[in-house]
């Protein structure tokens, strides 16, 4: 049976009148990744903020490993938080920084594994600020994981990045999961959520909007599934006869699905049927195609 080690029920936080977020419930199983996801005030960075205990509520109930983190602060200490703000260790190598926090956190971790982990061992006596904004964020999760925590908080830990650094964290968060590390992540980019977390959570004007697997998600928005055949014309025929909608675009026929079954389906008559075409394409809506459909367009989607 699987462990919740987050709980949170009925979770209210008020500012004055306004709302930030609005009775809210999720669990995060152990060893699980878990993806926050909103545009921006959705609620993400307060919610965020109460599991960590850096924040109170206004009322609900949240468990994070069995405590109260409101009534616990030495709870922060079985936590791993990315650091947001580096200009502490901005003359410091890596190598001294993370001597600094295993002393402060009195954490027996290895520094050379851990920058191994993070695959940053040939920068360990690299001045901070001669480090790419990869290698920094990189140093921060190596930061978050002195204490060997059994629950990593990444907050936006790819934001600013290029394509390729992201690509690096990508793959130091999924080592991470290898180990069985809880992980509660909240980013920016969709594609960054369906490929790490397990389960997401999607987060509009303080309220959870839906909640699933990526693909849970994508499936339960009707999503248009697209296969597409480049045939002659009788593939049409053939289509519109299987009880498929079949629409002819230059040498290529579009067919409408409801689902990956009705793909293989359609091949499978195809196949039997002798058809002749040349190739054919399965084309998926993306858990950033649903997101737009349900949240809006992507243009302020930013931290909070």
């Amino acid at each position: 049976m699987s462990e919740n080690v987050i709980t949170v029920s009925n979770l209210v936080k008020k500012y004055g009148e306004f709302i930030a977020v609005n009775s809210i419930d999720f669990h995060i199983e152990r060893g699980e990744v878990f993806s926050l996801l909103g545009p921006n005030g959705a609620g993400k960075t307060t919610t965020v903020e109460i599991l960590e205990g850096v924040r109170n509520r206004t009322s609900g109930e949240v468990s994070v490993l069995g405590t109260d983190p409101e009534k616990s602060r030495s709870l922060i200490r079985k936590l791993g938080i990315l650091p947001q703000d580096f200009s502490f260790i901005y003359n410091s190598t890596p190598n001294e920084a993370l001597s600094f926090y295993k002393k402060t956190m009195h954490a027996s971790a290895s520094i050379e594994e851990l920058l191994e982990l993070v695959e940053l061992k040939e920068k360990m006596n690299t001045p901070f600020q001669k480090l790419s904004g990869g290698q920094r964020q990189k140093l921060g999760l190596a930061l978050a994981m002195v204490n060997d925590p059994e629950i990593l908080f990444l907050d936006e830990p790819t934001s600013g990045l290029d394509p390729r650094a992201r690509r690096n964290i990508w793959k130091v968060i999924e080592n991470l999961k290898k180990r069985g590390k809880t992980i509660l992540l909240t980013t920016h980019y969709l594609e960054e959520a369906e490929l790490l977390a397990d389960r997401v959570a999607i987060m509009n004007k303080g309220k959870i909007i839906d909640m699933g697997t990526p693909m849970e998600i994508v499936e339960r928005h009707h999503a248009n599934d697209r296969l597409i055949i480049r045939g002659d014309a009788e593939i049409g025929t053939l289509i519109e006869n299987a009880g498929f909608k079949a629409l002819r675009n230059g040498a290529y026929i579009e067919v409408s699905l409801n689902s990956i079954k009705d793909a293989i389906e359609l091949i499978n008559f195809l196949y039997d049927k002798k058809a002749k075409f040349e190739d054919f394409t399965l084309k998926r809506e993306s858990l950033e195609d649903v997101f737009v459909k349900m949240v809006g367009e992507l243009e302020d989607y930013e931290n909070e």
